[in-house]
């Protein structure tokens, strides 16, 4: 397929909010060209949390991959926090007058916006390499490219930078136009997934050994985490030292429900949080990892980019539809409002369940005493139940 030589909104970046602004644009009869460095391969490899928030779900249906979603989707009424032996059941449902989240992979997700992307025969082009960005602070930017040994160049009107923590769009913002904020911690995540039956919900597990976190994909694929020092590397952990691990730190009852088997993914990943302000410079918006990182215990990095991706289309939309730029002018205000909310709740999340190898004896009673407070008032559970599935746009 030939790339046009300009488009109104190029993409850097086929990952969820790329390939769902690209989606939202398109089906209003605005045109798009996303740019991915990668083959489409590697970008469903990538091995991310699939928690959907209710918005999450309507911009897929919106965008038109709400069929397999609907079928294959999980929905969960409730999630478990697990800590002193016991199990306490948050029925979020119940809580937030009806409100579920859907459990749904990542993977699934962008193969499904894959999907629906070439059925309109819009244009992406993967394996560019060494994008640039150009003349950011006129009104006619551009995106070059190098492809087959060849460069391009696409003209446009706006850039959305979609290309994760480490891409060029950030990157092309000059450093006296925006600021970061960030908060690294001192552990990781080892991630395991397996082919065996999964438990009903997810369950939270705070333990004196670590965070641990029972996840899913789909009834018969589980994904299970522990929480390691970032020095730990995965040759040190066989499938065997990871399950007796995992078992040691939730409580009996999950332990008895966990089916043990061999690995077919295993990897450790940092936690970071991370926003950048603002999220426009000039004619260039950052949305999702470009503009935020959250740890995942509160699974909000999806939706979060989902939810930027809600805005910007709201302001891309309302300019060549009605040639207003009220909606566009806010959109950097408006998702940093949400952002930092959600920001706020992973960090607490993750300071609520974490062991910090660096806290002194007051820290962990702390914790109980919170652990405690939570599982005994309603109020308590109704705002963690509110933030997870999702605070309003």
């Amino acid at each position: 397929m030939t790339v046009p030589a300009r488009t109104q909104v190029a993409i850097i970046g086929a990952g969820p909010a790329g390939l769902l602004l690209g989606q939202l644009l398109q089906l209003r009869g605005i045109d798009t060209v996303i740019l991915e460095a990668k083959t489409p391969d590697y970008v469903l490899g990538r091995i991310r949390a699939g928690v959907l928030e209710e918005i999450t779900v309507r911009k897929l249906r919106e965008a038109g991959c709400g069929e397999r979603l609907a079928r294959e989707g999980l929905v969960h009424h409730g999630t478990g926090i697990a800590f002193g032996g016991a199990l306490h059941r948050i029925d979020i449902q119940g809580l937030t007058g009806g409100k579920v989240v859907t459990v749904y992979g990542q993977t699934e997700v962008t193969r499904d916006l894959m999907h629906a992307r070439e059925s309109i025969g819009a244009h992406t082009v993967y394996e560019a390499q060494d994008v640039q960005l150009h003349d950011l602070t006129s009104t006619t930017p551009s995106v070059s490219w190098l492809k087959d040994g060849k460069r391009h160049t696409l003209h446009c009107d706006f850039i959305a930078g979609c290309d994760g923590y480490h891409g060029i769009s950030r990157a092309s913002i000059p450093k006296d136009s925006i600021r970061s904020f960030e908060r690294v911690y001192p552990f990781g995540w080892l991630g395991v997934m397996a082919d065996v039956p999964s438990l009903p919900e997810l369950v939270y597990a705070h333990h004196e050994r670590g965070f641990a976190l029972c996840s899913l994909r789909s009834p018969t694929r589980s994904r299970y985490y522990v929480q390691v020092p970032l020095t730990d590397t995965v040759d040190q952990w066989s499938d065997s030292r990871f399950w007796d691990e995992l078992l040691q730190r939730v409580d009996p009852l999950t332990a008895s429900r966990i089916v043990t088997g061999p690995s077919i993914e295993k990897s450790i990943a940092p936690l970071r949080s991370f926003v950048a302000e603002p999220l426009r410079y000039n004619r260039l918006f950052l949305a999702g990892d470009a503009a935020h990182i959250v740890p995942p215990t509160g699974a909000k990095g999806l939706n979060l980019a989902a939810s930027d991706v809600h805005y910007l289309s709201e302001g891309f939309i309302s300019h060549y539809r009605e040639r207003c730029d009220l909606a566009l002018d806010g959109y950097s205000q408006r998702a940093l409002a949400r952002i930092w909310k959600a920001e706020r709740f992973s960090w607490w999340m993750t300071q609520l369940l974490h062991t910090f190898p660096d806290q002194d004896s007051f820290a962990p009673r702390l914790q109980q005493a919170e652990l405690q407070y939570l599982i005994s008032s309603e109020t308590a559970q109704r705002l963690l139940a509110e933030n997870y599935v999702g605070l309003p746009t």
